[in-house]
């Protein structure tokens, strides 16, 4: 636990306390959006091929439907940027004269329930006549290959360059040079919930409240209202309980456009609730990056030089409001992770294909350019004959603060101590001679280390740096103590799983000396809450945990003024704690509840030198911080059948002062989940028509408790001056490392072979090919 806050005699942060959110989600009791009844259900029509040219709609008898061609007054979603030879490509809400992906919206079906808009969605019949797609970005960039968008020469939307001053001569200079051709296919976020919308028209007011499941509802309010062409203040936006989002659920859907478009015209409710697999199919997808990775060598082992060429396939339109650039540019930006290396060449570039658009998803790029980024350093380990984790010790940053190759400022990390109490845990020693012994008698066991560096809390400047023509970052806490005492925070972060009403409550009970269980989050409500982004990027608990810290500090300062006037004592004698004032020394105390009832309703008592009430807001918008962790992983794999097992995960975290280190550890091990499902099982498969071949859940393979070990976790606390909490994001780490050490650890089984598996996921398929390919197999 830390030391009391000045001023108040509590420390709530630091301890386990149980979340708030989860009674009523584990008794069935949660507010989600499929939930609700409307008069009107909506069904989408989607394309079923890639590509082509749009020749007609017909409908059965007694189907309403929507088209293209109902849809001329409103806008596309085109998200912008202003750097990186951005070209800006619309998104129609529904299909105007072409298709460009198998599954996106043609034409909407509504009817009286569910069911019936289904049955009658399924009959209407869309005459295509089909185009070659372009499936992969590879084949995409070829010349003379069909332009998915005119306006995008090549197919290339976004393109970043980043090469610093006296590269070549470095380069020249090296001892040797180390190669990785690296392959991480497409995912889908596969969220527990999936989307789902409910659209209601008031009559007396013409306003239209719009239920969904977003991680952004201010955003998705003020996009919907420029589509539509209505006044923000006419549309509101609810996100209830959300069942994950894990980025997928930030971009701006066509499907909230139309539904709000159909409320208004039919001047009643709509809802449309997604099935797995439109999720699967026409839902935003991630990470399907090449990735060639070259690095720069001196005779000791200590990188030079990092090279890379990064190609994104961003599927056919750019997400919003993060654009297509998000997967690319953050590759450019991070590629170096967390070593020290001063030269650097790097093209990063983003290709439409005829497949579904991406997004965001937990960790974004860094998943893969981690995962390459510790192939590179493996296979330089192999080449100068040391243990791989002996060639990071030489490489990895130990100066703070450390400014990167791309201008990045790392501040104070441990970098290296995670790695040795990583190495320490799991005893890598006494590893080497059981593997030795296991080879010994034909089994295959191995182990992976990964070291990274992950982004997190940073406010608008990163992301004006990238030219956003939406530049989010900042948070405001509108945070109020009402007359009976009781406190409340309305934020702009947007929780899906988090647990950040129970994390901010202890940040704000620890400044105002009172209990987090009268501490009341309130989220998610356009109506209700002050502006913000939503909940992504490992953000929510830096930049929300930061203004709520400082408006309860502003809170702070007028209740030790109350108290002052009422219990005739000096402020600096004033300590909040327990619910109460009391002054230093004395029995004499007041409740915090009494003082919030004089401040509204006794004002006349502070000659006017107090304002009313008890409210205050504050703004947080930081440059950044890093966290850091190392990732080990231990598998054993079948030679015989390709099939990995996992056998141990260990974690040694670094991200600052820990507010509530249960919910810490659980982030930490849902992110180690999602990624060892990213190394081994998950992968949306398109066929060479652009049609998928992984639409339900006995294809897309997520991972299950059986695939996923008990994970041990260790944690370092280096308490960051970049954030006033000292706190730092942690809520992709899990998924950035664990691919990554997953992919390490299969390499090192399969070591006496000489075969290298650099692409992911390492599917059993995969393993015997690249097994048989080694004619070494007994």
């Amino acid at each position: 636990m830390t030391a009391p806050v000045k001023g108040s005699g509590t420390t709530w942060v630091g301890r386990s306390i149980r979340r708030v959110e989860d009674p009523a989600l584990v008794t069935g009791q949660g507010r989600f959006t499929a939930d609700l009844p409307a008069v009107h259900w909506m069904r989408i029509v989607r394309s079923s091929v890639a590509a082509g040219r749009i020749d007609g709609i017909s409908a059965p008898d007694g189907a309403t439907i929507v088209t293209a061609a109902d849809l001329t007054a409103l806008k596309q979603i085109r998200p912008g940027l202003s750097k990186f030879n951005y070209v800006a490509v619309g998104q129609p809400i529904l299909a105007e004269g072409v298709v460009r992906f198998t599954g996106e919206p043609v034409a909407a079906v509504y009817a009286a329930s569910k069911d019936l808009a289904e049955d009658l969605a399924d009959q209407v019949e869309v005459a295509v006549s089909e185009t070659a797609p372009l499936v992969d970005c590879i084949d995409a960039l070829r010349d003379g290959a069909p332009l998915v968008h005119a306006e995008a020469a090549g197919n290339v939307v976004v393109e970043g360059r980043i090469a610093t001053p006296g590269f070549d001569e470095v380069w020249k200079a090296a001892h040797t040079v180390i190669r990785v051709d690296a392959r991480s296919r497409r995912q889908n976020a596969t969220p527990m919930e999936a989307r789902a919308g409910h659209a209601a028209y008031d009559l007396s007011t013409g306003r239209v409240t719009l239920t969904c499941t977003v991680q952004m509802p201010h955003m998705t309010r003020t996009a919907i209202a420029d589509i539509l062409g209505m006044p923000e203040s006419d549309l509101r936006v609810i996100a209830p309980d959300v069942g994950g989002g894990f980025g997928q659920k930030m971009s701006l859907g066509p499907e909230y456009v139309l539904l709000v478009w159909l409320a208004r015209k039919l001047r009643s409710s709509v809802a449309w609730t997604e099935d797995r697999r439109e999720n699967l199919i026409a839902s935003f997808h991630s990470r399907d990056q090449h990735a060639l990775v070259e690095g720069a060598f001196d005779a000791n082992g200590k990188l030079l030089a990092l090279k890379g060429d990064i190609v994104a396939n961003v599927g056919a339109y750019s997400c919003f409001p993060t654009t297509c650039g998000v997967e690319p540019l953050m590759a450019l930006a991070e590629l170096p992770g967390p070593y020290d290396v001063r030269a650097y060449d790097c093209r990063a570039r983003g290709v439409v294909t005829h497949t579904c658009p991406m997004a965001p998803y937990r960790g974004v790029s860094r998943p893969v350019i981690t995962f390459v980024l510790e192939r590179l350093m493996d296979k330089a380990a192999a080449f100068f004959g040391c243990e791989p984790t002996e060639l990071r010790r030489r490489n990895l940053i130990d100066k703070f603060p450390y400014t990167s190759a791309t201008g990045l400022v790392f501040d104070d990390g441990t970098y290296k101590e995670t790695m040795e109490m990583a190495i320490k845990a799991i005893d890598l020693a006494g590893f080497r001679i059981r593997q030795k012994a296991a080879r010994d008698s034909g089994r295959y066991l191995g182990i992976g280390i990964a070291t990274f560096s992950e982004r997190t809390g940073y406010g608008s400047p990163a992301f004006a740096a990238r030219g956003m023509d939406i530049s989010p970052g900042w948070e405001t806490v509108h945070l109020t103590v009402d007359p009976s005492g009781f406190v409340e925070a309305r934020i702009g972060s947007s929780p899906h799983g988090q647990g950040l009403r129970t994390t901010l409550a202890q940040v704000i009970a620890d400044q105002i000396g009172v209990d987090p269980g009268v501490v009341k989050i309130v989220h998610g409500d356009t109506d209700r809450i002050a502006y913000g982004w939503g909940t992504f990027a490992s953000r929510s608990l830096v930049l929300s945990g930061g203004a709520s810290m400082l408006a309860a500090q502003k809170v702070r300062t007028k209740l030790i003024k109350i108290a002052s006037h009422m219990l005739e004592a000096a402020p600096d004698d004033i300590v909040l704690k327990d619910g109460a004032a009391q002054v230093a020394g004395t029995d004499r105390s007041i409740s915090i509840a009494a003082m919030a009832r004089a401040a509204y309703h006794q004002t006349f008592m502070f000659k006017g030198e107090i304002e009313p009430g008890l409210s205050e807001s504050a703004s947080y918008d930081p440059p950044g911080t890093f966290s850091n962790a190392c990732h080990v992983a231990i598998v054993e794999v079948d030679i015989a059948t390709g099939k990995v097992e996992m056998k141990k995960f260990l974690v040694a975290e670094d991200a600052g002062l820990i507010i509530n280190p249960m919910i810490a550890d659980g982030q930490v091990q849902g992110g180690v989940a999602q990624g060892i499902g990213n190394a081994l099982l998950e992968e949306i498969i398109y066929d060479e028509t652009g049609n998928i071949l992984t639409s339900t859940l006995a294809d897309f393979l997520p991972p299950t408790s059986h695939e996923i070990p008990d994970i041990e976790l260790h944690h370092i606390e280096t308490l960051t001056g970049e954030t006033i909490t000292k706190a730092k994001g942690l809520g992709e780490g899990g998924a950035i490392g664990a691919p990554a050490a997953v992919i390490s650890a299969i390499n090192d089984a399969l070591a006496p072979f000489g075969v290298s598996i650099d692409e992911m996921p390492a599917t059993p398929q995969r393993i015997r090919a690249a097994l048989r390919s080694s004619g070494k197999l007994p």
